[in-house]
């Protein structure tokens, strides 16, 4: 599932072609996606123009100038592609030529200007819905969540605060959405590595020092990966018509059985299961 580096690469992508421009038309394909559309979707779109593209955690946010916003989701396999009429001037390099795989085009946007947005989702885990701008804490999928990774008041004191006296280990602690907005697998185990902290080490036993040391490590790798584009995952392989999902090269995710990339460790990356996910770290330097 995409965590917020590659949701924030397609959210820069689309925002050339949709930002401060019209719905001439929308199209839901079918009715339903991971949860059924809107009443009267394809109607409530046809026409607004998009004030601007924001982002909040994992969830992209269409501002209309309609008074709503609509919130979209990747879900597993979701992706945003650009279509361009001949005469329509590449919007930089988040163009890409159409996809295969029509049959999974379940929402299209014709934009003023001549780009055509397609979504397109095989396994259908993505949704979208409208709502009334400024209404966010009534939306279940917006309510309770933590603050951005790279927001002011993402720090070693708040991090501290909010895991004191936890007795569930660091890893989960940092993927609960109310802790901290964004974050996914991939990234925890990164910022975990680059903290030099065990994922097993209990949310609780963080003193200040390790609890700051973990806000700029979250921080630094949010904003690495983001430069990058994100990262090219196995169920977001590189392929043409795909917007976003870059290769990017990790520290620990993936690397089971490889040598730790610390110059001063001589330690082997291993992988255990945590609440059913892989969690990759060194545990010679990671404590």
């Amino acid at each position: 599932m995409p965590e917020l580096p590659e949701v924030e690469t397609v959210r820069r992508g689309l925002e050339p072609v949709m930002a401060g421009r019209t719905i001439l038309k929308a199209e839901n394909r079918r009715s339903d996606l991971r949860f059924p559309f809107p009443d009267h979707f394809a109607e409530r779109l046809t026409g607004a123009r998009i004030e601007r593209l924001d982002r909040r955690a994992k969830y992209l946010l269409f501002r209309l100038c309609s008074g709503e916003t609509l919130l979209a989701h990747l879900g597993m396999s979701g992706r945003f592609t650009i279509h361009l009429d001949q005469n329509t001037e590449k919007p930089g390099d988040f163009a890409h030529a159409p996809g295969t795989s029509e049959k999974h085009d379940h929402v299209v946007f014709e934009m003023e200007g001549g780009a055509h947005i397609i979504f397109n989702d095989p396994r259908r885990f993505g949704f979208m819905t409208l709502f009334q701008t400024g209404n966010e804490e009534a939306v279940p999928f917006l309510a309770g969540l933590g603050p951005e990774p790279n927001a002011n008041d993402f720090n070693g004191p708040f991090l501290r605060d909010q895991v004191k006296g936890k007795k569930t280990p660091l890893k989960a602690a940092l993927l609960d959405q109310r802790l901290v907005a964004g974050l996914g697998n991939i990234y925890v185990c990164e910022a975990l590595y680059h903290a030099r902290l065990s994922p097993r080490r209990l949310a609780g036993t963080l003193g200040p020092q390790r609890a700051e040391r973990l806000a700029q490590a979250v921080r630094q790798v949010i904003a690495a990966a983001i430069e990058a584009g994100g990262s090219s995952l196995r169920d977001f392989a590189s392929a043409e018509g795909e917007l976003g999902y870059f290769q990017h090269s990790f520290q620990v995710y993936g690397r089971e059985g490889e040598p730790c990339l610390a110059p001063d460790c001589t330690g082997t990356v291993q992988r255990i299961l945590q609440s059913g996910r892989s969690t990759f770290f060194c545990p010679t330097c990671q404590r």
